[in-house]
């Protein structure tokens, strides 16, 4: 087990010296991967020199340090951590939603905040040929996928070539929109004519079928990361998803080299 967190940690340090805070991003990736609370990670930690060693501290951090830097790297880095983690894009890509649990902390925090909601909705872009997540969006609102998929597209339109989605994402405007970034836009019409048969038989020797990746991927990251997150404010739930999604394939990384 210890080798294969050195190997891990070692993978994770050089991708996190390419965005910035390294050692920390580094800790909290090991974190999510141990699966620990920010004391059992530092106390696991200390009682490991071979990891320790490739982390390359004089110390470890006190756990309410680790725990206040979690919140006090931008969300713009953790991004950045996820994107340089995916290193293996092919510009073919999937998007898709799912839900995960709030976990008892986020609930107490949402019962003293008068949050009615229960699970967040996680939306993931997946390349479909090397199951590596690029991105990631989280909203605790009924906001509808015809509004998340131009925002997600958006942010990674320069490295897309195709993107397929179901019918939720389905839209003229969204269409039209990928077409302009030089994207081929993969999404089921809704059937209202005989045309709109033909474009969704001719859409599956594109590559639409490939779309289920996604749900590998959510299923993935459930199974061995988790179904919920722990933090207790929805901003902090956003990082703990990137944070996840890095960690996923950073994982990828260590056993598909």
């Amino acid at each position: 087990m210890s080798s294969e967190i050195r190997r891990f940690t070692r993978v994770t340090v050089a991708t996190a010296k390419t965005v910035a805070d390294w050692a920390m991003l580094t800790l909290h990736a090991l974190r999510i991967e141990l699966g620990k609370s920010y004391r059992q990670t530092i106390d696991l930690l200390s009682e490991m020199p071979g990891v320790f060693e490739e982390i390359d501290l004089t110390r470890l951090p006190h756990d309410t340090v680790l725990r206040d830097w979690f919140e006090k790297i931008s969300t713009k880095t953790w991004r950045a951590f996820l994107r340089v983690s995916a290193e293996k894009r092919t510009g073919h890509a999937a998007i898709d939603s799912t839900g995960f649990d709030r976990d008892q902390p986020s609930r107490y925090y949402a019962q003293r905040a008068h949050y009615r909601v229960r699970s967040l909705k996680v939306t993931a872009l997946v390349d479909v040929e090397t199951l590596f997540v690029t991105d990631v969006h989280c909203t605790t609102t009924k906001k509808h996928d015809a509004k998340i998929g131009p925002q997600v597209a958006r942010r990674n339109a320069d490295d897309l070539l195709s993107l397929a989605a179901d019918r939720a994402y389905d839209g003229k405007p969204f269409r039209d929109e990928l077409r302009s970034y030089g994207v081929r836009p993969l999404i089921k019409h809704r059937i209202h004519n005989t045309l709109d048969f033909a474009h969704n038989a001719r859409m599956s020797s594109m590559g639409y079928n490939r779309r289920w990746m996604v749900e590998t991927v959510f299923s993935s990251l459930k199974r061995t990361l988790g179904a919920a997150v722990r933090a207790r404010s929805w901003h902090l739930e956003l990082r703990e998803m990137v944070l996840k999604c890095t960690v996923y394939n950073l994982r990828r990384s260590v056993r598909y080299p």
